[in-house]
């Protein structure tokens, strides 16, 4: 049986923001506070230890006490990237991925992706949201891998592809759908941060 134990979290905080003005996400208030730390409180429970993936404010970020892994490719090459740094730096069996403008992911996020990746003998779970009007969206961000998968994303993105659902194409994986349709809701525009704001109040 997958525990806590078995998991380490990574915190996806390597982007650009483009559409925030090119200001950190994982600094954004939300609720008073900044994001990165509504991801830490949400994740730490599920997790045995944390990483964040960052590109800029290293210092900032690793005032969290957490390790904060740099991208080893150039020019954000996206979350796969992170996944890349994230996997060789894991040291437990199962690495759990969550992005940092995601403030309402799941508490048992990682209870029910491990519960269908041992199930279904998987190497990948990622997430997938059931909207109000009952559309199912993936939320490939959020995702349970086999720490073992290393060697398998590297070759990946030595083709020089960065598509996360084409790599998940190559394994053996699989989803959980959440119903709760704000569960994965992000931050990307100021509309939105207030919006996320006034649902979550």
């Amino acid at each position: 049986m997958i525990t806590s134990e078995h998991i380490t979290g990574l915190i996806l905080a390597g982007g650009r923001a483009q559409r925030m003005g090119g200001i950190d996400k994982g600094f954004i208030a939300f609720h008073g506070k900044p994001l990165i730390e509504s991801a830490i409180s949400r994740l730490k429970p599920q997790v045995s230890t944390i990483l964040i993936n960052a590109n800029r404010s290293i210092t900032k970020y690793s005032h969290y006490g957490y390790p904060v892994l740099m991208d080893e490719t150039p020019d954000f090459s996206g979350p796969l990237a992170g996944f890349a740094v994230g996997l060789k730096h894991c040291k437990t069996p199962y690495l759990l991925t969550s992005p940092c403008d995601s403030p309402l992911f799941p508490t048992d996020l990682a209870e029910k992706m491990a519960i269908e990746l041992e199930g279904n003998h998987l190497e990948l779970v990622f997430a997938s949201s059931k909207e109000d009007d009952g559309k199912i969206w993936s939320q490939p961000v959020f995702c349970l891998m086999k720490s073992n998968l290393q060697d398998s994303l590297h070759a990946f993105l030595s083709k020089g592809d960065l598509k996360i659902d084409r790599w998940f194409k190559e394994l053996r994986s699989g989803t959980v759908v959440f119903e709760h349709s704000q569960a994965f809701a992000n931050v990307n525009t100021p509309e939105e941060l207030a919006a996320l704001e006034k649902v979550s109040s």
